[in-house]
C-alpha cells in the first residue's frame, strides 16, 4: 500500500501556488497509485480561508481513488467544526477516540490543542491499549518534537511559543508504526522510535516562508517499510551565494550563468555575491559587473546583495606580489593559501583607508 504523507499547506486564496501545489500533490497521488493521502495539519492558514476554499476542496478531495486523511493543525483548529464537509473521499480526524479504519491499517488522529507535555502523554497512553499487531498504527500528530535540534525559525513564523510538545519517548508504550507529523516546515526529518516505528516531519510541500529553502519534498511510501523523500516541483525559496575568486580560472560571470541554468524552474532566488574581483582581468568596473550579473538574475530573484569589491589595486601592488611569491614557494594546502590571501588582502584594504 502506497501512502503520501504531508502537511503546512497553509492555503489562502484559490488558484495560487499554495493552491496549485495541493493540485499537484493530488496529481502526484494519482499517478503513484496511493490508497492514502494523509495530511498533518495546517491546511488552511486561518479558518476563514477554509470557509472561502471549502468549496473548491470539496471537488478536488472527492472521486481521487484513494482516502485522504487529515487533522487539525494550529493555524485552521476551528476550521473543522460541527461536521462540514471536505469531500467524499476525505476523514477529518478531530478525536482521538475516533480513528479512521482503513483495510490492514488503522490512522490515529491527534487535534492540535494548546495543551501541556503531560495531557498529550495522557492521550497517548489512552489510545496504547487499543494498538495490536494485528494491524499497522500510524499516529498523525502536529507538533512540535523536543528531542530535535530545531530553532524557532524552522516552525514557520511562529514566534517563541511551543506548540503541542511531544518527545520521541512519549510513543514508547504504543505499538505504532508511523508518527506522520506537521508543524516543522523546513526540511524533510526522520527520527527512529523505541520499537522500531518512525517518526518523520516531510517539511513543507511549498515555501511559507523564506527560511524554507530548497526544493521541497514529501513522504511517499511502502506501508511497513521506511519513510521516503520526493521531490516535487513547487515554488520555494533557494539561497545562491557567488563567492568571487580573483585567482580562479573561471570568469565570475560564467559561474554565475551556470549555477542558475541548474536552478529548478519554480526556485525564487534569494542572492548574494561576495569575495573579490579583479576588474582588469574580467574587463569590468564594479558598475559594469553589476550590470551583467542583474541581466543573469534579473527575474529569478526576490533579493539580491552584491558584497564583492574589486581589488585591481591590490593585486597589482608589489608588496601584494612579493606575498604570493613567497606563499607559493610554501607546502601550503590550496585551501589554506586561499584562507592566507584573504587575510592580507582585507589587512592591505584596511590599511588603504
Amino acid at each position: 500500500m502506497k501512502i503520501l504523507h504531508t502537511a503546512d499547506i497553509h492555503l489562502k486564496d484559490y488558484g495560487d501556488e499554495r493552491w496549485q501545489t495541493l493540485q499537484k500533490l493530488i496529481a502526484i497521488g494519482e499517478q503513484e497509485g496511493i490508497e492514502l493521502f494523509l495530511i498533518s495539519g495546517d491546511l488552511f492558514d486561518r479558518g476563514i480561508d477554509a470557509e472561502e476554499l471549502r468549496p473548491h476542496i470539496r471537488e478536488l478531495f472527492s472521486n481521487t481513488g484513494f482516502r485522504i486523511c487529515l487533522i487539525p493543525g494550529n493555524h485552521d483548529r476551528d476550521s473543522y467544526a460541527g461536521g462540514m464537509y471536505f469531500g467524499e473521499d476525505t476523514v477529518i480526524l478531530a478525536d482521538l477516540n475516533m480513528p479512521c479504519e482503513y483495510k490492514d491499517v488503522t490512522i490515529w488522529g491527534i487535534p492540535f490543542e494548546p495543551i501541556s507535555r503531560t495531557k498529550i502523554l495522557h492521550h497517548l497512553r489512552s489510545i496504547a491499549p487499543h494498538m495490536n499487531s494485528a494491524t499497522k498504527h500510524i499516529v498523525l500528530y502536529h507538533g512540535e518534537l523536543l528531542d530535535a535540534f530545531f530553532s524557532r525559525s524552522d516552525f514557520g513564523d511562529e514566534g517563541d511559543e511551543q506548540y503541542m510538545p511531544v518527545r520521541l519517548s512519549y510513543f514508547n508504550d504504543l505499538q505504532v508504526d508511523y508518527v506522520l507529523a506537521g508543524h516543522f516546515h523546513k526540511h524533510f526529518d526522520v527520527r527512529r522510535l523505541k520499537k522500531g516505528g518512525y517518526f518523520v516531519y516531510p517539511g513543507s510541500p511549498v515555501s511559507i516562508t523564506k527560511k524554507e529553502t530548497g526544493q521541497r519534498k514529501i513522504n511517499l511510501f511502502e506501508l511497513a517499510k521506511p519513510p521516503q523523500e520526493y521531490l516535487i516541483d513547487t515554488p520555494h525559496f533557494e539561497e545562491v551565494v557567488i563567492v568571487c575568486d580573483p585567482f580562479s580560472e573561471k570568469n565570475p560571470i560564467e559561474a554565475l550563468k551556470e549555477r542558475f541554468q541548474t536552478l529548478p524552474s519554480n526556485a525564487r532566488v534569494i542572492f548574494t555575491v561576495t569575495g573579490f574581483i579583479n576588474g582588469e582581468t574580467i574587463g569590468m568596473n564594479e558598475e559594469e559587473f553589476v550590470k551583467h550579473v542583474k541581466k543573469i538574475v534579473r527575474d529569478r530573484c526576490i533579493e539580491e546583495k552584491y558584497e564583492f569589491q574589486d581589488i585591481r589595486m591590490i593585486l597589482e601592488d608589489d608588496l601584494f606580489k612579493s606575498f604570493l611569491k613567497k606563499l607559493a614557494q610554501t607546502d601550503y594546502d590550496e585551501e589554506k593559501k586561499e584562507h592566507m590571501r584573504k587575510i592580507v588582502i582585507k589587512a592591505m584594504m584596511g590599511a588603504g583607508r
